[in-house]
């Protein structure tokens, strides 16, 4: 189970590292989109396209179906999900983490207060 979600979270980010695919997330979170629709507003030809697409389809991120000769991409219903998790659990940590170094930091302050001494003028 740990392995299948390493993949999953490894094929997400690996898609997520791409700034085209990321704009392709973007478009498609707008709308549904062909690759056509797609390689021609990212000016790239089809088979490029196609690639990305194929990448984002894989990590989850994007669905496809293909109707006729038309390919219509869609956004995937759960791809982001693990990730997401994935940042939230390490994003609490870390908050923790600052949280307990701020307390250390105003506990050390404290102790470098002069206790009952004037301040000199």
């Amino acid at each position: 189970m740990v392995q299948y979600k390493e993949a999953v979270l490894d094929a997400s980010f690996a898609a997520l590292s791409d700034a085209t695919r990321r704009g392709v997330l973007e478009q498609l979170g707008r709308a549904d989109a062909s690759i056509t629709d797609l390689a021609g507003k990212f000016h790239m030809t089809l088979t490029g396209m196609k690639k990305h697409v194929g990448v984002l389809e894989q990590a989850g991120l994007v669905t496809t179906e293909k109707v006729g000769r038309v390919r219509t991409c869609r956004l995937g219903l759960s791809g982001l999900d693990e990730g997401a998790a994935w940042i939230e659990r390490h994003r609490l940590l870390w908050a923790a983490r600052f949280d307990a170094l701020d307390n250390l930091v105003e506990e050390l302050k404290e102790k470098e207060k002069p206790h009952g001494r004037k301040k000199r003028q």
